[in-house]
């Protein structure tokens, strides 16, 4: 049976308010950070994530380590939850699967950028030759 964990968090990232969507499978972290203007009421969240949930760009996998489940107290459960509650803030994996997106996305546009650029030259170069072969003809 396949285990899937994920997490969201939502904090204030200076201007904007921040969610970063954790989900970890079979033993692998991926990442997606999502940006929201003013402060998101929770049914908000919720709907962004039901309309959007395919339109998400996930970060590649990161490798991580797997947890055992085990029956916790409920009173420990719930001291739990309050100490994950007050911790602010994303972990340290899900901050280098992040960084890893964007570096694959700099790169990404950077060739696109690239490829633009060399087109751009080529049009020029044509139709310069264009307008010599006008002139040339007496046109």
């Amino acid at each position: 049976m396949q285990k899937i964990e994920s997490r969201l968090t939502v904090f204030f990232d200076d201007p904007f308010w921040v969610a970063v969507y954790e989900r970890i499978t079979d033993g692998k972290l991926e990442a997606c950070k999502i940006t929201f203007g003013s402060e998101p009421k929770d049914y908000e969240v919720y709907g962004f994530l039901l309309q959007n949930w395919n339109k998400l760009r996930f970060s590649p996998p990161v490798k991580t380590d797997c947890r055992q489940v085990i029956k916790i107290n409920a009173k420990r459960m719930q001291r739990s939850i309050k100490k994950q509650l007050e911790v602010q803030g994303i972990g340290t994996k899900s901050q280098q699967a992040l960084k890893l997106q964007h570096e694959e996305t700099k790169i990404a546009r950077k060739e696109k950028s690239r490829q633009q650029k060399e087109d751009e030259k080529q049009r020029q170069f044509e139709l310069r030759h264009q307008k010599r072969k006008e002139k040339h003809r007496g046109r």
